[in-house]
């Protein structure tokens, strides 16, 4: 399988087919369109070849009305004309058809690979990027702004590039009856050209307004749907509506401000002014005798050619602008800066589970540190407690392991190997984290379990849900492993998705094992019978756990006290509640 990648993919990499510039719109476009240069070459003929046919039609009735008016007209000649333009239209008809298709294929191929180049650029973000981002901007960025990039090819260049030749015909036809007749087509092609600048330099800021709008207007609608129990349980309908229909409003006004830019397209004035001053000249010279009926005829067809191109740009260059801007929103998150780095050539051997962190400092604000001068050292195999109270940066410890973020100062190190020199792949499949907030995908349980092991049998899924605790609930579902669950698991309980997390980690057998606060969710019962679960799973393995469970926590080798980002106090749980305060607290609230 092959996808495109670019200077901006840090964290993630992929097989690439071809790379591509993001330095600025114009700059990214072209990258991929130069790609796919047969279909170009296609389209171009098509596009350049059909203006030259369609100016046979009104040059060749001109011919034949004057042959008709001749004192002894000729049939076959008349017949002639008549096959010259049934012959032309036809070649016309087959030409037209291969650049739409074209241009088609060109708009499809190059929206698949920037959805699949933006989708990659995105799994290769860090966490802090991640954080930092609106789900619903980044949806509107992946899939409308996407679509907006191939409309721009088809219909918008292939109609702007089909239209164009257009423009030059009545400057060619033109002096070919009268060399003055080249004035009026002359004087449209600069107007239209200054009309169209003025036009385009309005519409640009206008249609990325538009684009940036409808990301505003998505991400609000992205939040009131996913946060829709808290809106429903705080009786907030009424005040989300509101902010909705604000958002609404906006983007209903962006594209009104479009909208009134494009009804005052000065180039469909300039046509008519045109037609009706080109007729007026020919007509002029007719009566002078410079001219023939049949040339005004032919002269007045070539210049009605530029009514294509004129009509045409109203949504054409519309459509490229708003293809340009959402171009622009897109790179725009490629080029995001990201720190994190795949390492592709790093250490990639097996954990043994030596975890040690010297003196690590980290934030997700530079000047806002959450963990300050972290000293400690984790022997292989040792089952480590993590306490302290909310705020205390125990999930952001546990997060540096893997390189979810990556310290700002100090050094996290795997058995004496800084994390930032291991390859990326490597250590995270090695390592496994359940959190509280387990997220399941909206795909069968199976799934579900083997996401971590993609070739697991059904004998491996099935175990690993035994020793989480899981089997019994997930045979009493009429399909059992087979069932799909809804979209971040809402039709199970609590406690059930935390088990089937579990049962996912069990099922890839790390050689670290994070429980970050895993069993907050599970009734006591249950509870006793995965700890022990744990308990054996833990054997021969690093296994890290955030709890406040007194049961998890006496049974660890070593237990790490955390008080506003430091650590406060390491040991055994008799000799903390000893020595300790800080830990003595935790217990006694």
């Amino acid at each position: 399988m092959t996808t495109i990648s670019n200077e901006g993919i840090a964290e993630f990499s992929f097989k690439t087919k071809y790379k591509t510039n993001p330095k600025n719109p114009t700059i990214w476009i072209l990258s991929h369109t130069i790609r796919h240069w047969p279909w170009i070459t296609l389209a171009l003929i098509g596009a350049i070849s059909n203006a030259a046919l369609a100016s046979i039609v009104p040059i060749n009735i001109g011919r034949a009305f004057n042959e008709i008016l001749s004192p002894s007209p000729s049939i076959a000649i008349i017949g002639r004309f008549a096959l010259i333009i049934g012959l032309s239209q036809i070649l016309r008809g087959f030409l037209q058809f291969s650049r739409n298709f074209g241009f088609e294929i060109i708009a499809q191929n190059i929206e698949k690979y920037v959805r699949q180049e933006l989708f990659v650029n995105l799994l290769g973000k860090s966490m802090t990027f991640h954080n930092l981002q609106s789900v619903g901007d980044l949806m509107a960025r992946a899939t409308n702004d996407v679509r907006e990039v191939n409309y721009m090819f088809n219909p918008g260049f292939n109609l702007v590039i089909g239209s164009l030749n257009f423009l030059f015909i009545p400057l060619v036809v033109g002096p070919s009856y009268h060399i003055s007749l080249v004035a009026a087509p002359a004087a449209f092609f600069v107007l239209y050209t200054l009309a169209l600048w003025q036009y385009l330099n309005t519409l640009n800021p206008i249609t990325s307004g538009v684009r940036k709008t409808f990301g505003e207007l998505n991400s609000r609608l992205s939040e009131a749907i996913d946060g829709v129990e808290i809106v429903k349980g705080s009786a907030q309908e009424i005040a989300e509506i509101n902010r909705f229909k604000k958002n609404a409003i906006s983007y209903r006004d962006a594209s009104i401000e479009q909208g009134d830019v494009e009804s005052r397209f000065l180039p469909l004035l300039l046509l008519g002014i045109t037609m009706a001053l080109g007729l007026a000249h020919a007509l002029i010279l007719m009566q002078q005798g410079l001219i023939s009926i049949g040339d005004v005829i032919g002269y007045f067809g070539t210049l009605s050619l530029l009514g294509f191109p004129t009509f045409v740009s109203l949504f054409a260059y519309s459509q490229i602008s708003l293809g340009f801007a959402s171009a622009r929103r897109i790179i725009e998150l490629i080029n995001t800066e990201n720190k994190l780095d795949q390492n592709i050539d790093g250490y990639s051997e097996p954990i043994r589970g030596e975890i040690s962190f010297n003196q690590v400092t980290f934030g997700y604000e530079q000047d806002n540190p959450i963990l300050e001068d972290i000293n400690i050292q984790i022997k292989p195999g040792q089952t480590v407690a993590i306490v302290g109270q909310t705020g205390s940066g125990k999930t952001s410890l546990v997060k540096l392991i893997n390189r979810t973020f990556d310290a700002q100062h100090g050094t996290v190190m795997i058995d004496g190997i800084d994390v930032r020199d291991w390859y990326l792949e490597k250590l995270r499949n090695q390592i496994s984290i359940i959190e509280q907030d387990v997220f399941l995908f909206s795909r069968s349980i199976a799934e579900n379990i083997a996401f971590g092991k993609q070739d697991a049998t059904e004998e491996e899924i099935i175990e690993a849900a035994k020793e989480a605790q899981a089997h019994d609930f997930i045979m009493s579902f009429e399909h059992g492993y087979k069932t799909i669950i809804g979209e971040r698991g809402t039709t199970l309980s609590g406690g059930q998705r935390q088990r089937l997390a579990l049962a996912r980690a069990f099922l890839t057998s790390p050689k670290i094992l994070i429980l970050d606060d895993s069993t907050s969710a599970i009734d006591s019962e249950t509870e006793d019978r995965i700890q022990q679960a744990i308990f054996r799973v833990a054997q021969g393995r690093t296994t890290l756990i955030i709890t406040h469970r007194l049961s998890q926590i006496r049974w660890a080798d070593l237990i790490v006290v955390l008080k506003q980002g430091k650590v406060a106090a390491v040991g055994s749980h008799e000799d903390l509640l000893k020595q300790s305060k800080s830990y003595q607290k935790i217990f006694n609230e």
